[in-house]
Parts: structure tokens; sequence; C-alpha cells
């Protein structure tokens, strides 16, 4: 399917647009960013020109991803979350040089107005709360709340929260297994890194 520009953003030649996507008003995406299928970007984006966003994540109102910033694939960001490039920002030090790369994995969440440092990675399906400050490194499924941003539980890839017993928790929307070890979670049934391959929509009640 074709993409969907609003006649008030600027979509800047050298962008690499992908299929289907959807540009809501008043973006900006610099020549040199990478935009995959099926991604939605809300009214306000903007786009550096080495930011990249994978297939069908969904970037709400307000969200700049600056140089550095790696949204693999089905990363869901919430309005307002902000991402910085250095952690030492000075408006007398040109630190251009000095920007570091900020990956959100596959199928991670993070909350309105969130803000993430420079230099993290955010681990397969996390869930990172509204307002939380994401000041390291997040893993795989972990919910990360408050600011500091720390572990309070887990959240399987539907976003139910996982309750383990002897190691192992059922996901209550999906019937999907995972083990904990070691202070990690991951799929019991081999689908860590495999996205879906279309919005998956649950039955309701």
């Amino acid at each position: 399917m074709a993409s969907f520009v609003h006649a008030s953003s600027i979509v800047e030649a050298g962008v690499d647009l992908g299929e289907d996507v959807f540009v809501g008003p008043f973006c900006h995406l610099r020549a040199g960013a990478r935009v995959g299928r099926g991604v939605v970007l809300g009214q306000g984006c903007y786009l550096a020109p080495s930011a990249v966003v994978g297939e069908m994540c969904r970037v709400q109102n307000g969200v700049s991803l600056f140089d550095g910033v790696v949204l693999e694939g089905q990363v869901f960001v919430g309005p307002n979350c902000t991402f910085t490039n250095v952690r030492e920002p000075r408006a007398m030090v040109d630190r251009r040089g000095a920007y570091e790369r900020t990956f959100v994995r596959l199928g991670a969440t993070l909350g309105a107005n969130a803000t993430v440092l420079s230099g993290v990675t955010i681990g397969l399906h996390a869930f990172v709360g509204a307002g939380a400050v994401v000041t390291r490194d997040v893993d795989p499924y972990v919910l990360a709340l408050g600011a500091p941003a720390t572990a309070r539980g887990h959240r399987s890839r539907h976003g139910a929260a996982l309750r383990f017993v002897s190691g192992e928790a059922i996901c209550e929307l999906s019937g999907l297994r995972y083990v904990l070890e070691g202070g990690l979670v991951r799929s019991a049934n081999g689908d860590d890194e495999e996205p879906w391959p279309a919005r998956v929509r649950l039955e309701g009640p």
C-alpha cells in the first residue's frame, strides 16, 4: 500500500520511507532517516538523519528520535516520550561527535512522557511505564517503573503480568509459557525474536 504523508509535514529527499507508512501532521523527517513498513508517526514527530524506525512501530504525538536512536520493530512509543543523545549536555560544549546509540528492541513499549537516556538498550518486549526515567539497560520482558526506572515485575508479549511459580509463568491473555532463568525471562515457545506478521487482536469478552 502507498504511504500517507500529511500536507503539513516535511519528508526530506533521502528519507528511506517504507510502504504503508502514516505520517501525521507537522512531522519532520530528515534526509537519511529510515522508516519501515507499516509505521505510524503521530502529530509533531521528528526523525534525525540517522534515526531508524523498524517495521510496524507506533510512535505517538510529540516524539523526537535523535541521531543514534534505533527502534527495532513493533515498538510502541507513547506521547511525548523523550530520548537524549548525550548524557552530559552543555549549551556551550559541542558533543555532536559523541552521540551514543540507543536501542529499543523488538516489541517493547514506552509509556507516555518516559525519558530514555542515551546509550541504553531496552530489551525484547520490555514495558517501560509512563513517566519513567530509564538510565540503564532494561532486560527483556521487564516492567520498569519510576525515576530512575527499576524492575517491578514482568510482562508477556501480549502485555499481561507474568507471575512465576517454580520458574514458570503462563500469559493469561494468550496461554503462552515463559520461564525465568538466572533472573532473565525468555519465552518457552521459541518466539522471543519472531515478529508478529500482522497486528494481533485479542478476543474480547
